[in-house]
C-alpha cells in the first residue's frame, strides 16, 4: 500500500544544494580522517598501524553495509525523515569521537557516524530525485555525482586547515554542528515523499556487516598476525560462508532488499563493480596520499589537505556535460577512457613521488579527469535500474558499491604499505614492524631511510592499485558491451521491476538514449 504526502517539488536547485552540502559532508569525512593519521599516530591513544586502519574503515564498513537497508527505511518511514535522523546520528558518532579516552571509544564513536552517514546517502539521492522533474534530472544527478567525488577533495581541505591549527579532537568537534546545520537545512527545503510499505530485513543487513567485516579482518590483520595465521585464515573462511549466507537469505526473501538475480543484468552488474573500482582506487590514494605528503615531502597538514586540489578541478568544471557527452559516445566507450585514465594517473603519480610537486599535480589532474568521466556515467546507470517508488533502494545499492569500495581501497592499500614498508624498513633503516610513526619514534635522528622505505613502499601500492583498476575496468568495459548487444537483440524492451523478481533486460539509461549503456 502507498502513501503519499506532499508532491515532488518542481524546482529542485535547492534541494540539490543540501543534499550535495549532506553528501560531502558525510564523503568528505572519510577524506579528512586520512589526514589526521599521522597526529592520531602520535597521541595519547597509541593505536598500531592496523587500529589506524580500522579508525578509518570502521566508518566506512558501516557506511557501506547498512545503506540499503537505509534506503528501504526511508521507502517505508519517508525519506526526508531518515535523512534528518541520519544527520542527526553522524553528529552524535563524532560527539562520542571528541571525548574518546583509547581507541576502542573511538572505534564506538566511528560506528555511529558510519550508521548515520549511511541514512544520510541514499536517501540523500532519493529526496533529490523526487524533487526534480524528469527532464532535468539527468544533470541533478551528475552534479550530485560530481559531489559524492569532490566531497573527498573537500574534506581534505577543509580537514588539512582545521588540523593545521587545531588537534583532531577538533577535527570531530567541527562535525558535530555542521551535520545539525545540514539537517536543520533538509528540515527547511526537502519536499517529502510518499511511504511505500517495504520491509527493512535487519538478519540481511547484519549477515552482510559481518561478512565485510570479517573479509576486511583477514586483510588489514595479515600483515600484523601472518597470512597463513588461524586468524587471517579463518577470517577469510567466515566471509565466505557469511557473503553465502547473505545471498541464500535474499533469494529466499519474498521482498530482499536487494535481490541477487539483479546482478544477471550484464548492464546493472557493470556498473556496480565499475562504482567499487573506481572507490577503490580513489579512496586507496587519499589515504596514501595525505600520509605520503606529510612524511616524504615534510609538508604540513594544511599543505597536504591542499595539494589534492587538483584532481577536483576536472570534477567541478566538467561533470555536468557528461550526461550530454552519452547523447552522442556510448558509456562503455566513456568507462573504457575512465579506466585507462585512472589507471594512467595513478602510474604517473607513482613515478613522481621523487618529482617535484608540479609534476605529481599534473597527474592528480589526470585521474581527476577519469574520475569526472566515470561518477556521473555510473550513478546515471545505477539509478535507471530500478523504479522510481524505490530510489531508496536504488541509492543504497550505488551508495554500497561505492562506501564498499572505498572501504577495501583502504584496508588493501593500507595492507601494501605496511608489508611493503616492514620488508624496506627492516633492509634498510635496521627498524622493525609495520608502523611508520613507531620506526620514527624507535630510531635517532636522520630519519631519512626510514621516511625513503615508506615512500617506495607507497609507490608499490599505487602501482598495484592502478594494475587492478586497469585490468577490472577491462571487465567492466566487456560487461557494458554484452549488455548493449542483449539491449539490441530484446528490441530496448524496458523491464518492471518488483520485489524478488530479476528484469529480464538491461533498464535504459535515464539519458533515454537506448544502447547507451
Amino acid at each position: 500500500m502507498r502513501r503519499t504526502s506532499g508532491s515532488a517539488a518542481t524546482g529542485g536547485g535547492p534541494v540539490l544544494a543540501a543534499v550535495s552540502a549532506c553528501t560531502v559532508l558525510v564523503v568528505g569525512f572519510v577524506a579528512s580522517i586520512n589526514l589526521a593519521v599521522p597526529d592520531l599516530a602520535a597521541s595519547s591513544l597509541h593505536p598500531s598501524s592496523s587500529q589506524l586502519v580500522w579508525i578509518v574503515d570502521a566508518y566506512v564498513v558501516l557506511f557501506a553495509c547498512l545503506v540499503i537497508p537505509a534506503g528501504a527505511l526511508g521507502d517505508r518511514l519517508g525519506r526526508k525523515g531518515v535523512l534528518i535522523a541520519g544527520l542527526v546520528t553522524f553528529g552524535a558518532g563524532a560527539a562520542v569521537s571528541v571525548v574518546a579516552p583509547d581507541v576502542a571509544t573511538m572505534l564506538v564513536g566511528r560506528v555511529i557516524c558510519g550508521i548515520g552517514a549511511a541514512a544520510v546517502l541514499p536517501n540523500g539521492l532519493a529526496v533529490l530525485v523526487h524533487a526534480t522533474e524528469p527532464e532535468d534530472r539527468p544533470r541533478a544527478v551528475a552534479v550530485w555525482a560530481a559531489m559524492s567525488g569532490a566531497g573527498g577533495v573537500v574534506g581534505n581541505v577543509g580537514g588539512g586547515a582545521l588540523l593545521q591549527i587545531a588537534t583532531w579532537r577538533w577535527l570531530f568537534g567541527a562535525v558535530v554542528p555542521l551535520a545539525l546545520l545540514c539537517a536543520a537545512w533538509v528540515a527547511h527545503i526537502a519536499p517529502r515523499s510518499g511511504h511505500h510499505n517495504r520491509p527493512v530485513d535487519v538478519r540481511s543487513a547484519g549477515l552482510l556487516t559481518l561478512a565485510t567485516l570479517t573479509l576486511l579482518v583477514g586483510i588489514v590483520q595479515g600483515p600484523d598476525q601472518g597470512w597463513s595465521s588461524p586468524l587471517v585464515i579463518a577470517s577469510f573462511l567466515g566471509s565466505v560462508v557469511l557473503f553465502t549466507g547473505w545471498t541464500v537469505t535474499e533469494l529466499r526473501a519474498p521482498q530482499p532488499l536487494i535481490d541477487p538475480r539483479l546482478f544477471r543484468i550484464p548492464a546493472l552488474r557493470a556498473a556496480c563493480l565499475g562504482m567499487l573500482v573506481v572507490f577503490f582506487a580513489m579512496f586507496g590514494f587519499f589515504f596514501l596520499n595525505a600520509s605520503l605528503l606529510q612524511y616524504s615531502r615534510g609538508w604540513t597538514v594544511l599543505q597536504a589537505g591542499v595539494g589534492i586540489v587538483p584532481m577536483t578541478i576536472p570534477l567541478l568544471v566538467a561533470a555536468r556535460f557528461v550526461p550530454r557527452l552519452l547523447d552522442g559516445v556510448s558509456a562503455r566507450t566513456v568507462m573504457a577512457a575512465a579506466f585507462l585514465i585512472v589507471a594512467t594517473g595513478l602510474l604517473g603519480a607513482s613515478s613522481a613521488l621523487h618529482r617535484s610537486y608540479a609534476v605529481y599535480a599534473g597527474w592528480l589532474v589526470v585521474m581527476g579527469v577519469g574520475l569526472t568521466l566515470a561518477l556521473p556515467t555510473l550513478t546515471i546507470a545505477i539509478s535507471a535500474a530500478l523504479p522510481r517508488e524505490q530510489a531508496g533502494v536504488a541509492g543504497g545499492l550505488q551508495s554500497t558499491t561505492r562506501e564498499f569500495g572505498s572501504a577495501l581501497g583502504v584496508a588493501v592499500i593500507g595492507t601494501l604499505l605496511d608489508t611493503g614498508f616492514a620488508h624496506r624498513a627492516s633492509a634498510t633503516a635496521g627498524t622493525s614492524g609495520h608502523s611508520l610513526a613507531a620506526a620514527l619514534a624507535s630510531r635517532p635522528q636522520p630519519h631519512g631511510p626510514v621516511v625513503a622505505a615508506y615512500t617506495a613502499a607507497a609507490g608499490t601500492a599505487l602501482r598495484t592499485v592502478a594494475v587492478v583498476a586497469l585490468f577490472t575496468g577491462a571487465l567492466v568495459v566487456v560487461e557494458m558491451s554484452w549488455a548493449r548487444r542483449r539491449t539490441l537483440r530484446s528490441g530496448h524492451r524496458r523491464p518492471t521491476v518488483t520485489p524478488g523478481e530479476a528484469p529480464a533486460h538491461p533498464p535504459e539509461c535515464l539519458t533515454s538514449r537506448p544502447g547507451s549503456h
